[in-house]
């Protein structure tokens, strides 16, 4: 039973990519279909983020507090209804509201995915391995989601018919989700820990990080596909190379998870893989290639791969697994922040300069990244350590309390 629970966990993050890459992969369909620009698109990506920012806040302490199973039921259900809304809207505000509900779906699952990897993966002993292995899965759904839209639509499939198959995919997780046992929470869990975790040096850094990182990685799943649709003029052809994105991230997160303890060199390895980020970046920006666009994505993709799962292993390994759920929901939702935005901002400097005029941005993110992993390299301490400085305001709390009830 412990490996249906793994595989559900390894649906979870597989949907979470279908999520985040669905606006991008039938952008220019929706903009046909709604008649909205870049900018309006732009704003449903903003609406499904600050959706999941909020959401993210609450769902992380509720998962170590209530367990895995609700919200794996209802992530499952929130997500396919919610992609059956996106199918059929034929006005602007009806795809706002699917989007909304699509980042309340997408977050359930992305934290009993991501907090139940480390768990039930490689016993538990390498969170940072267990992360890059996940969300190879991540990866998988980031290719597939637009592969699959593209092929039914290519067989003659109407786009709708295709958006509500991967509303079908999702209700098929669901069952397994229903049936799967999931790892007892803790007992005695308090809210208050929320609290306790907020100013801690290694959760800051790891939500800094997380905010660049999920900027970036929106930002190219959100715009790629219309940059080269503009390179190659051609939709299904840009909907093709983009699905390379989603490959070359699944083949770097597997690659990565070969290597035993991955989480002692995490941080160097995010500083190595900024660097390729934000060279590939620059190549989107002064090429006029098809060819050198294609293998700047390629790049991307690489680069990108080990980002988001070696900063929360590196994260979780500080700390005892009943806490993921609280810590995860903090650094998420910070990140979060960075998906809302940043590809809202590129996309009203496309509308008005183009891609070539707004990518920069994204490089110059990826070199902020870059100084926050070094800075995440530089936090010392064994595991155990953060976990006592996290628990100790509440023991202070019950010393005090305890000599107030003898005097």
């Amino acid at each position: 039973m412990k490996k249906l629970t793994a595989v559900v966990a390894l649906m979870a993050v597989y949907t979470l990519a279908m999520c985040f890459v669905l606006i991008g992969s039938i952008s220019t369909e929706l903009m046909d279909r709604l008649s909205i620009d870049k900018g309006e698109l732009g704003t449903m990506v903003f609406s499904m983020f600050l959706t999941a920012m909020i959401v993210q806040i609450f769902i992380g302490p509720l998962v170590d507090k209530l367990g895995y199973k609700i919200f794996a039921i209802t992530g499952f259900i929130v997500v396919s209804a919610s992609t059956f809304l996106m199918a059929l809207a034929n006005t602007f505000p009806l795809a706002v509201l699917a989007s909304v509900f699509l980042g309340i779906g997408a977050i359930c699952l992305n934290t009993v995915g991501n907090t139940l990897l480390p768990v039930v993966l490689f016993e538990g002993k390498d969170p940072a391995r267990a992360g890059n292995f996940g969300n190879g899965f991540f990866g998988l759904g980031l290719v597939l989601t637009p592969w699959i839209i593209t092929g039914l639509k290519q067989v003659g499939m109407a786009s709708t018919g295709s958006i509500i198959v991967l509303g079908v995919i999702v209700l098929v997780f669901l069952i397994f989700g229903i049936i799967a046992s999931y790892p007892q929470v803790a007992t005695g869990y308090e809210i208050s820990m929320f609290f306790k975790l907020l100013p801690q040096a290694a959760v800051i850094v790891a939500a800094l990080a997380l905010f660049c990182y999920m900027s970036l990685e929106q930002t190219m799943s959100t715009w790629l596909k219309p940059y080269l649709t503009e390179v190659f003029e051609s939709e299904d052809t840009a909907g093709f190379f983009f699905g390379f994105f989603g490959i070359c991230i699944m083949a770097g997160r597997f690659a990565v998870s070969a290597i035993k303890n991955i989480t002692a060199i995490g941080t160097k390895l995010i500083v190595g893989v900024c660097v390729l980020a934000m060279i590939a970046i620059g190549l989107l920006i002064t090429t006029e290639s098809p060819v050198v666009s294609v293998i700047a994505v390629v790049l991307i993709g690489f680069a990108f791969a080990p980002i988001f799962p070696t900063v929360v292993g590196v994260t979780f390994s500080k700390y005892e697994p009943r806490m993921y759920g609280t810590i995860f929901g903090i650094i998420f939702a910070v990140g979060l922040l960075g998906s809302m935005t940043l590809p809202k901002v590129i996309g009203n400097v496309a509308e008005d300069k183009g891609f070539k005029a707004a990518f920069p941005i994204a490089i110059g993110m990826a070199a902020v990244l870059l100084i926050i992993g070094i800075i995440m390299g530089q936090l010392r301490g064994k595991p155990e350590k953060a976990e006592q400085q996290a628990e100790g305001t509440e023991e202070k709390d019950t010393d005090d309390q305890g000599q107030k009830d003898q005097g």
